[in-house]
């Protein structure tokens, strides 16, 4: 059988993360080594942090929660797509691709080929257009993934989450797809269960 590939960034000191957001931190509460009955640690993070999953109430008000996340969106086959164009998934970019209705896609882009989440954060990265993002309602999909840590660029980002998310769309942000390969997949993306959540990492595995 196939073995499932973890396309989810490792949470750690120092990694990629969002300008403003709190950075992640690991603090050892006990620890065996200093002679604690065991090793217990606290966690500090956003709920946007490294591989995560935006749920519709992170940029609309009263829309669903991330505890409310279908499992049947969440997992199920996944079409993972090269968009051609370095700079911007543009919607002659989508055309090409053919998002079919129901569909889930992660978009694999220039980020990928340049290892955008494995170095220092900058704003050059390439996601959709808000122009795009309307394509993909009209399509019909459930669910888009990118390899960046934003569905949305810098200038039009807003309205392109709030594009996606008001119509109902789950979004995935910060997907490590530098060594998948175009192609049709089974995927499990689940996201912590936090009641009243606007997003929360996730843990995201392809076969």
């Amino acid at each position: 059988m196939t073995p499932w590939r973890d396309v989810s960034m490792a949470l750690h000191a120092g990694m990629t993360a969002w300008p403003g957001d709190p950075l992640f931190r690991r603090d050892l509460v006990e620890s065996l080594e200093r002679g604690d009955v065991a090793t217990v640690s606290a966690l500090h993070l956003s709920s946007h942090t490294g591989t995560h999953v935006d749920a519709p109430a992170h940029f609309v008000a009263g829309a669903a929660s991330i505890d409310l996340a279908p499992l049947d969106v969440l997992i199920g086959p996944v079409r993972v797509v090269q968009v051609s164009n370095p700079d911007v998934v543009d919607v002659p970019a989508l055309r090409a691709i053919a998002p079919r209705p129901g569909e889930r896609l992660l978009l694999r882009t220039a980020n990928s080929d340049r290892r955008f989440l494995q170095g220092p954060f900058t704003m050059d990265y390439v996601a959709p257009t808000a122009q795009a993002a309307r394509f993909l309602v009209e399509c019909g999909v459930v669910l888009v993934g990118v390899d960046s840590l934003s569905v949305g660029r810098p200038d039009d980002g807003l309205e392109t989450h709030r594009i996606l998310l008001g119509a109902g769309i789950w979004v995935v942000e910060g997907l490590d797809l530098a060594d998948v390969a175009p192609g049709s997949y089974d995927m499990i993306c689940l996201p912590l269960r936090i009641p009243g959540g606007d997003g929360a990492p996730a843990r995201v595995l392809l076969r």
